[in-house]
């Protein structure tokens, strides 16, 4: 088998719960700005609108149409307005409250940290994120994670977001890593893996939901205490 020394994670949905995670804290900002009261009707109408707003926009940002502050207002003035609720200044504190309330959930997947401390101590492992940087060293650091990882990677250290090559030879030159004894471990098929695939990195597909994405990655997991048996 391969010998692999450098393991590039990515965090959310990887890691991190991002969903689980969203879910409590959209379910905060809910509560705390009585959006009900304001005519939002229910907190699953108030999710599902969001969510479908906020993933076209993070389709335009990965594509650099929009900027991350853009983005981080826009999501939340869309989806006011689709509620009839026309008010910029709601939609900013709301957007603030995302980005401080968000990074301090905790949910991680199954097997993290079990996972992280049995490969710690056996490569150089760091996190290769398209996430925003206020928020993920924070992730990182409530969760108990930051502990596992040599160096964080993100993209707007970096200049360019996965799955453009310019991310991941940054992350080797940060790193001092060559392509032949990195492993890049993440769970979106176009970001990370074809992203990884393309410059000749090994890759992991953590395929949770078990789900046919028509993609080839060098592995294939749903769980992530799987790595065991590839490292």
């Amino acid at each position: 088998m391969k010998q692999y020394r450098h393991l590039f994670f990515d965090l959310d949905r990887t890691l991190w719960d991002f969903e689980a995670n969203a879910e409590e804290t959209l379910k905060d900002i809910y509560l705390n700005h009585d959006l009900q009261q304001k005519g939002i009707p229910s907190f699953e109408e108030f999710k599902n609108s969001y969510r479908l707003i906020n993933k076209n926009l993070w389709e335009q940002y990965k594509q650099d149409k929009i900027s991350k502050e853009r983005l981080s207002v826009e999501r939340f003035r869309q989806t006011l307005e689709y509620f009839t609720i026309k008010d910029e200044t709601l939609a900013k504190k709301i957007a603030d409250d995302y980005i401080t309330i968000s990074p301090t959930k905790t949910r991680l997947f199954p097997n993290v940290h079990e996972t992280l401390h049995y490969l710690a101590p056996k490569y150089q492992i760091h996190i290769l994120t398209n996430g925003f940087n206020e928020v993920q060293f924070v992730k990182l650091e409530r969760a108990g994670l930051r502990k596992y990882f040599d160096a964080i990677i993100t993209s707007e250290n970096a200049g360019s977001k996965k799955p453009d090559p310019g991310i991941f030879e940054h992350a080797l030159a940060q790193t001092h890593a060559s392509r032949e004894e990195s492993l890049v471990i993440g769970d979106d098929p176009e970001s990370d893996i074809e992203g990884a695939a393309n410059i000749g990195i090994d890759q992991v597909f953590v395929n949770y939901q078990q789900l046919s994405n028509g993609i080839e990655p060098t592995y294939e997991i749903t769980d992530l205490k799987e790595l065991r048996k590839i490292l």
